[in-house]
């Protein structure tokens, strides 16, 4: 099938033939008739399928040209910068159709995006918590919103939006067509599915834990941090072969350790992308990447999902995750596209639990590497790695048995509340007068 195949119109025909897009995707291509028929819809497509475009044209193709002033599709996203690819994404599909379109996040001025919603849109893309700070400053009102799109749903109820994305759907009139796209199935989001959507299509395209033909993996195993920077300093002298090299580490601040230790050799070639940053200066990161100033970024998870970068020649973990799901998120960014990629893994002695389930949810085995001779191995270890003393005290530690110190509280602080009226309670007490003014209560009491 092509995009001719769909009942597209020639406004978004021509917008596809400018980005020189000819076969639509699996996803692509289960998606349309399923959206375009109105009906709610939940997509389990792995990331970089081409879930963003799989939306948007649907939709677009049944927006109908409008003044009024309150959007009418609403697509929510977890992170500032795929607001920021999906405001450029309907920007290229809608290159000839008439829309308004606005994107708003944090890390910027609330009051800017505010007297931008004002002036009257027809797509809003939001973060949840920008949205509804939005919305109580009546900035905006959902009550027009006919199509609802949240998208990459797992990430958000793990970044903790949950609670703005359940009143967000509060305020949604119930008669909208709803459409979902999550990487995994976890039992939040369905419990989300169950109380939102109405019996909703499921279509499962690519589901993480498929092994990506494109991608040649491999592993490494390293026992300390300052080891695996000494293995990629040296990997990276060969700017042919590593070209274009995404790096993900769990925390921010391996991220900034790994920076300091990378700038030193490579320090027109790197940036760094995390939450601490400035929001200006991950969308200059971002951007430096993508467009090829930069050969090497090093990011957080966050940044896993969603983001279309072309062309990343090598994704490297620099530890195992946790949650196996997470490492498909990670090297999806390369082997984009039906180009090769190489995807890169760090482990260690503890992470061979993480590593093995890593191995389970693909059905395959990831070669391990020998280090070069020529990598230094080194002993010095990171704060962070070093083995921290057992406090004896600590009383988060439900392990450590009471000392020589310890001792029995006494009586009289071993009360326990019960509960009941404080009037009755002080009554017993202090014998107080059943009635104001009867000064002889308590002694005919005492006789």
């Amino acid at each position: 099938m092509s995009f001719q195949d769909l009942n597209l119109n020639t406004p978004l025909r021509n917008a596809l033939e400018d980005l020189n897009f000819q076969t639509p995707t699996p996803i692509q291509e289960q998606a349309f008739s399923s959206i375009m028929s109105g009906r709610d819809v939940v997509g389990i497509a792995q990331t970089g399928t081409g879930k963003t475009f799989a939306y948007l044209l649907p939709l677009l193709r049944m927006l109908k040209y409008s003044e009024q002033k309150n959007p009418r599709i609403l697509i929510l996203v977890p992170t500032r910068e795929l607001v920021v690819q999906v405001v450029e994404e309907i920007a290229k599909v809608a290159k000839y159709i008439n829309v308004r379109v606005s994107g708003v996040y944090g890390g910027v001025n609330i009051n800017t995006q505010h007297q931008d919603l004002m002036q009257g849109q027809d797509i809003l893309v939001a973060t949840p918590r920008r949205l509804y700070d939005l919305v109580l400053r009546r900035a905006v009102q959902l009550k027009s919103i006919q199509k609802f799109v949240i998208d990459e749903v797992d990430v958000m109820l793990d970044l903790g939006f949950k609670f703005q994305v359940n009143n967000i759907l509060e305020l949604l009139p119930p008669n909208r067509q709803s459409i979902m796209f999550s990487a995994t199935m976890t039992e939040t989001v369905e419990e989300m599915i169950d109380a939102n959507f109405k019996a909703p299509e499921k279509i499962s395209v690519a589901v993480s834990g498929t092994p990506l033909e494109n991608i040649e993996q491999r592993a490494y195993k390293i026992e300390n941090f300052n080891t695996k920077a000494n293995l990629m300093i040296e990997l990276f002298q060969d700017e042919e072969e590593y070209r274009k090299v995404l790096i993900f580490t769990s925390d921010k601040r391996f991220a900034d350790k790994l920076y300091e230790k990378l700038d030193d050799i490579f320090t027109r070639d790197i940036s760094v992308v995390h939450t601490g940053k400035s929001q200006n200066s991950r969308l200059n990161s971002v951007a430096e990447f993508a467009e090829g100033r930069t050969r090497i970024m090093i990011a957080t998870d966050v940044m896993a999902r969603g983001l279309d970068i072309e062309n990343v020649s090598h994704v490297i973990n620099l530890d195992t995750p946790h949650y196996p799901e997470n490492y498909m998120h990670r090297i999806g960014r390369t082997g984009r596209a039906e180009k090769k990629g190489v995807a890169i893994i760090f482990k260690t002695e503890k992470d061979e639990e993480n590593f093995d389930k890593i191995e389970v949810l693909m059905g395959m085995e990831i070669p391990e590497h020998e280090i070069p001779e020529n990598v230094v191995i080194s002993e010095e270890l990171i704060d962070e790695e070093k083995p921290r003393a057992i406090e004896i005290n600590n009383p988060h530690s439900d392990s450590v048995e009471a000392g020589p110190a310890f001792h029995e509280k006494k009586e009289k602080n071993k009360k326990v509340n019960l509960g009941g009226s404080y009037r009755r309670e002080i009554a017993k007490k202090y014998k107080k007068p059943k009635t104001r003014g009867d000064k002889n209560a308590n002694r005919r009491r005492k006789k």
